[in-house]
C-alpha cells in the first residue's frame, strides 16, 4: 500500500541508501543538500559503497555507514550493528539492484519510499511501501530527487559542494596549470560497451594539444584494464599527455575536474564528477541517451548518437523506446566519430574564447 504523508512535521531522522555508483551517488548529493536546508534539525544517515564513500564521506552533517560488498553475508551484518537497532522516520530506498533491496531489510523504518512502478525491478516492490512519482524523461538527478517528494519537500536549487581537501587541491595544481587550459581525458567506463575506441581517443587528443596548444591529461583507475587501455591510447598518440592514471586519488581527481577547462568521457562517475564541480564536458553517447544519464547541467558539448543507435539494433527512433532503455551493444560507439567529438570541441574552444562560457556561468 503506498502511503504519502502530506503537511507533516520534519523527521527526526531519515536513512538513505544508495551505495553506488559514482555518478548515482553524485546524483545523491544535491537532495542531501536539499534536506539540510530544509530541515537542519532532521539527523541524515546514508548507506553507501566503500568506494563510493572516499568521495562523498566527508560531507558534514551526515553519518556515513558503509557497505562493503566485498565482504558478502558479513557486509550486511556489519551495517545492522553499526545500525545498532536505530529507528527512522523514513527509509530513502534509491537503489533497485537485488543487493540493495536485501540491505534495506537491515533499516527499520515505518515509512519505506521507493521507485514507481515502472522503474522497478529485483522484487523492489516488496521492500517498499511509498512509491515516487511515476514520471518519464527525467534525468537521473531529478529521478533522485522525487525522493523527498513523498515528505513534503521539492528540489528547487542543485547544489553539490562536495569537499575537496586542500591537498587535493594542491595535488591539482601541480599538473593542471593555471596559464593554459587544460582537456582532461577519463576514457573508461566500467559499463565496457560504452568505452570508444583508444585510437579515436588518440586522434582527438592530439588535436588539443597539436592544433590548439592544450594541455591534456590521461587519468584513470589503478586496474589492469584501465593501465592497459591508457597505454593502448598512448600508443596512437603524437603528442605526450601527462599520463595520471592510476595516479591519483577520488579526491584528487575531483581536483583535477574541477581545474580543467574540458573533460572527455564515455557516460561514467568521472563525467558526473566533472559537472558536479562545475567543469564542462565533452560526453560520448550512443550506449545511453545523455537525456538521462548525460552532464546535468550542460549538454552542450556532447556526442548524442543515441538516437542512432536506436535505429541500428532496434529499428526505431530513440523516442520510442522505454525510457531509460541502454544500448550497450557491442561496437555500438563506433557510432561517434572522431570528427564528432572534435566539432564538438572546437565549438567549445570558440565559445570559451569569446568568453561566452563565462557570461553564461554568471547568469
Amino acid at each position: 500500500m503506498d502511503r504519502s504523508p502530506t503537511n507533516a512535521p520534519p523527521p527526526a531522522s531519515l536513512c538513505l541508501l544508495r551505495t553506488s555508483a559514482l555518478g548515482d551517488v553524485t546524483h545523491v548529493v544535491p537532495l542531501v543538500r536539499t534536506l539540510q536546508a530544509r530541515w537542519p534539525e532532521t539527523r541524515l544517515t546514508w548507506l553507501i559503497g566503500h568506494l563510493e564513500h572516499k568521495l562523498v564521506g566527508d560531507i558534514g552533517g551526515v553519518e556515513f555507514v558503509v557497505f562493503d560488498k566485498r565482504e558478502g553475508r558479513s557486509a550486511y551484518r556489519a551495517v545492522r550493528e553499526q545500525l545498532g537497532g536505530r529507528r527512522f522516520d523514513a527509509l530513502l530506498h534509491m537503489q533497485v539492484a537485488l543487493r540493495a533491496n536485501l540491505l534495506s531489510r537491515v533499516v527499520d523504518a515505518p515509512l519505506r519510499i521507493g521507485y514507481d512502478r515502472a522503474r522497478s525491478k529485483d522484487l523492489h516492490r516488496f521492500f517498499v511501501n511509498c512509491r515516487i512519482p511515476a514520471r518519464t524523461g527525467e534525468h537521473v538527478l531529478d529521478a533522485m530527487a522525487s525522493f523527498i517528494e513523498p515528505l513534503g519537500l521539492k528540489q528547487t536549487d542543485v547544489r553539490w559542494d562536495i569537499p575537496i581537501p586542500d591537498e587535493a587541491r594542491a595535488f591539482a595544481a601541480r599538473h593542471v596549470p593555471d596559464a593554459t587550459p587544460t582537456l582532461l581525458v577519463s576514457p573508461v567506463s566500467s559499463h565496457r560497451k560504452r568505452n570508444w575506441r583508444p585510437e579515436r581517443y588518440a586522434a582527438v587528443m592530439d588535436h588539443a594539444a597539436l592544433r590548439h596548444g592544450w594541455h591534456v591529461v590521461l587519468c584513470g583507475g589503478p586496474d589492469t584494464f584501465e593501465r592497459e587501455f591508457g597505454d593502448a591510447i598512448l600508443a596512437k598518440m603524437h603528442a605526450r599527455p601527462l599520463d595520471l592514471i592510476g595516479k591519483d586519488t577520488l579526491k584528487q581527481l575531483l581536483a583535477l575536474l574541477e581545474r580543467a577547462a574540458l573533460v572527455l568521457c564515455p557516460d561514467s562517475g568521472p563525467m558526473h564528477m566533472a559537472n558536479a564541480v562545475g567543469t564542462r564536458v565533452l560526453g560520448l553517447h550512443a550506449a545511453s541517451n545523455p537525456k538521462r544519464s548525460g552532464p546535468y547541467s550542460d549538454l552542450r558539448w556532447c556526442v548524442d548518437r543515441y538516437d542512432a543507435a536506436a535505429r541500428k539494433y532496434r529499428k526505431k527512433p530513440a523516442d520510442a523506446l522505454p525510457w531509460g532503455t541502454k544500448l550497450e551493444y557491442r561496437d555500438v560507439m563506433d557510432l561517434v566519430e572522431v570528427d564528432d567529438a572534435i566539432e564538438r570541441f572546437e565549438a567549445f574552444a570558440e565559445a570559451r574564447g569569446a568568453g561566452t562560457l563565462r557570461a553564461a556561468a554568471a547568469q
